[in-house]
């Protein structure tokens, strides 16, 4: 495994100098602070120009040495820089070096992908008897919040404490959406090797409203292979079988007896290729596992990701009814950070949310906010090693 070629980037040599101390936010204009009740500090600097704007990248290191990139451009998680067994440090997460190859390359790298998460069917839905067309940017469907979503905006960033608070409102009729929605992003990353991610929002109209985190991981190393032999567990009986363009079928599917199976930790690439036609409408594993059938605000253990090679390890926890788990099918050779290759599958996602299409699909958890309500979700990604 390359080990080194993984953190000789630019945005992996700030991880470097995270790792032995150095502010480079203070050396560069930038801030710098240390969390009262964490010994978790955070540094900003300028991290280029895009789309015309200059954004900033924030760097986060815990007293355990993990370090987290972050940027204020789409709140996108830039890079992780995490221990295997043997103490060894690599960037975890896919990205690139500079903020402006994130608007025409990125395939949601590390983003907050909002206003609405994953798919609505037809780019259409309806709130008390009113309908919304939306922007169509997946085939006839409406991806991602759109065109623009929240992953193609400059945030606000904000150190607060041991705290990275992100602000941005999207305004009423933002990619067909009604309402104004003021929305609140704040990252933490914990002694205990957790990135915790709170997310709040409020409205001005009746709207639908799904936000995510779309970190793209590989626990060998970004650009390291594929993620094949992870093995991969998700505390879910149920998921969301899907038609061709990837819009949920009525009901909910059976895991038992199928490669969506993954209630005992299970290597990825042990069923992906079957004979499914599952499979086949996901072009592998693209799908929602049903966690809950309601947003009850419960934070709990989801899944957990492991990879024996690096010995790595990754504990999901989030208070969501779903877990898009999405393997990497649309990688293809793009070039990352280093000039690293992420070919097919060499990455993964889990992405915390409610049910795709939920807006079109009375018998799913509401994606509905109304005035006067706060829409509030809480993941946790838990860095460790297999004991």
């Amino acid at each position: 495994m390359k080990k080194t070629s993984i953190i000789t980037s630019a945005l992996g040599l700030g991880f470097v100098l995270g790792l032995c101390g150095c502010q480079q936010g203070a050396e560069s204009g930038g801030e710098t602070t240390t969390g009262d009740s964490s010994k978790t500090m955070i540094t900003s600097e300028p991290w280029g120009e895009v789309d015309g704007q200059q954004a900033k990248i924030f760097t986060l290191t815990n007293s355990n040495g993990i370090v987290v990139k972050i940027s204020d451009w789409g709140g996108t998680v830039a890079g992780i820089l995490a221990p295997d067994k043997d103490g060894n440090m690599a960037d975890i997460a896919l990205g690139f070096d500079s903020p402006g190859e994130y608007p025409e390359k990125s395939p949601y790298f590390g983003c907050i992908t909002g206003r609405y998460a994953n798919r609505i069917a037809k780019g259409k839905f309806s709130i008390d008897g009113t309908e919304y067309t939306l922007a169509t940017n997946n085939d006839a469907n409406h991806l991602h919040g759109g065109e623009k979503g929240f992953d193609k905006q400059l945030w606000n960033g904000k150190i607060d404490g041991s705290k990275l608070v992100f602000t941005w409102t999207s305004p009423d009729g933002d990619q067909g959406y009604p309402g104004e929605l003021a929305c609140e992003v704040t990252y933490t990353l914990t002694d205990k090797n957790e990135l915790r991610i709170d997310y709040s929002a409020t409205t001005s109209k009746p709207t639908v409203i799904n936000l995510t985190n779309h970190t793209y991981f590989n626990l060998k190393g970004a650009g390291q292979g594929t993620i094949l032999d992870h093995e991969l567990m998700i505390k879910a009986d149920k998921y969301c079988a899907i038609d061709a363009g990837a819009i949920p079928l009525e009901g909910l599917a059976d895991v038992e007896g199928t490669p969506f199976d993954f209630r005992t930790a299970t290597a990825i690439g042990a069923r992906v290729e079957e004979d499914n036609q599952q499979l086949k409408n996901g072009l592998g594993y693209d799908h929602n596992w049903c966690i809950k059938d309601s947003r009850d605000g419960k934070l709990e253990h989801v899944a957990t990701l492991s990879e024996a090679s690096s010995g790595r390890k990754l504990d999901v926890y989030t208070t969501e009814p779903g877990l898009q788990f999405y393997g990497g099918n649309y990688l293809d050779g793009l070039k990352g950070k280093g000039g690293e290759t992420y070919e097919f599958r060499g990455a993964l996602c889990l992405e915390a949310q409610t049910f795709p299409d939920s807006p079109n699909r009375p018998d799913f958890p509401s994606a509905v906010l109304r005035p006067g309500e706060t829409y509030t979700q809480t993941t946790v990604y838990q860095f460790g090693v297999v004991e």
